[in-house]
């Protein structure tokens, strides 16, 4: 491996000078000469056998290959100044803000919360429900848990997780009130995390938008709508990450064999200025670690089976004796999955 990378020192003057866009200015932030950077420069485009750099004009410009290599010799700096930073650092010692949608919080993140405080004893923890992207532009937050597009300008974003979503009802309910097709849903209250685009998804790919429904009620975030369907009061729509540990317990089951993706997914995003802080690089990759450990997608409860949109088989539940899972819901914006 390391007979293949290029010198460091060259690729520390090639990155410097591609990034201030003058040899001299390369020079100044390496405390070297100008001859020196040069030279390393030269010794760089020697060794990998291409050209980096279009000699002329004020401002030095990247070749198609300068281009190609400069994102990844930055990505690797990047990576090991955070290294180095956390080493001079060993312990993450400090407060930590962390923004949440609702129903990520309350069932995903605060059940596994004890694995990072077990591991990070000096880090204080807040954690706010929201899932309002202004949070990014407050000094007083450090990470925001969102769920939306992922479009936030002026933010560090990265894709967390795509989500599914399913029918979840109590097991109580269902051995009183049994779904034997899709269309005894009519027979049952709907809770609503939206505006009930959700549950057109769902019920589309279910060849029954058609169907007649009877109650249904509207949630500000599909946590409530969740807890409702935990009481037994009706059926909401679960998802793939906030179901997985009350279906998992046996709390809430899956009356059938159909998911949808959702329209959104989550993201973990924070202002660019704190990405490499100790604390907030530490939480991150905690996040992002702990989500690797989530239980996979869950399945139906029964197996009796129905046809659905496109011949496709779904799966109906009959009464049962044990319970099953739940999921969440959250945000107390436009986006209300969570």
């Amino acid at each position: 491996m390391a007979s293949r990378l290029p010198p460091l020192n060259p690729l520390r003057a090639f990155e410097a000078t591609a990034r201030r866009g003058a040899v001299s200015a390369a020079a100044r932030e390496l405390n070297v000469t100008h001859g020196a950077v040069s030279h390393q420069i030269r010794a760089l485009e020697e060794s990998l056998e291409t050209t980096l750099f279009e000699r002329g004009g004020k401002r030095l410009k990247l070749t198609p290959q300068g281009a190609l290599l400069l994102p990844a010799v930055t990505n690797a700096f990047g990576e090991i100044a955070a290294a180095t930073a956390l080493m001079k650092q060993p312990e993450a010692h400090g407060d930590l803000t962390v923004t949440c949608v609702p129903a990520l919080l309350s069932l995903w993140l605060i059940p596994r919360l004890n694995t990072f405080t077990d591991q990070y004893p000096g880090v204080r923890v807040t954690l706010i429900a929201s899932n309002d992207p202004d949070h990014l532009r407050s000094l007083d937050t450090d990470v925001c848990m969102l769920y939306g597009d992922g479009n936030w300008p002026d933010s560090w974003t990265r894709l967390w997780s795509h989500l599914k979503l399913f029918p979840v009802a109590s097991p109580t309910l269902l051995n009183s009130r049994p779904l034997r097709s899709v269309r005894d849903l009519a027979d049952h209250t709907l809770f609503h995390g939206d505006d009930g685009r959700e549950w057109n998804t769902w019920l589309a790919a279910a060849d029954a938008l058609d169907m007649v429904r009877g109650r249904q009620h509207f949630m500000s975030d599909a946590r409530l709508s969740t807890e409702a369907a935990l009481h037994g009061q009706g059926i909401a729509l679960g998802d793939t990450i906030t179901a997985s540990n009350l279906i998992a317990r046996g709390e809430l089951v899956v009356p059938f064999d159909l998911t949808v993706p959702a329209n959104d997914a989550f993201y973990v995003a924070c202002r660019p200025s704190v990405r490499q802080s100790p604390l907030v690089k530490v939480f991150i990759d905690w996040v992002f670690a702990a989500l690797e450990e989530t239980l996979p997608e869950p399945q139906a409860s029964a197996r009796t089976h129905l046809r659905g949109r496109g011949n496709r088989l779904v799966e109906a539940h009959r009464p049962v004796s044990a319970p099953a899972k739940r999921r969440a819901t959250a945000n107390p914006q436009r986006k209300t999955r969570a």
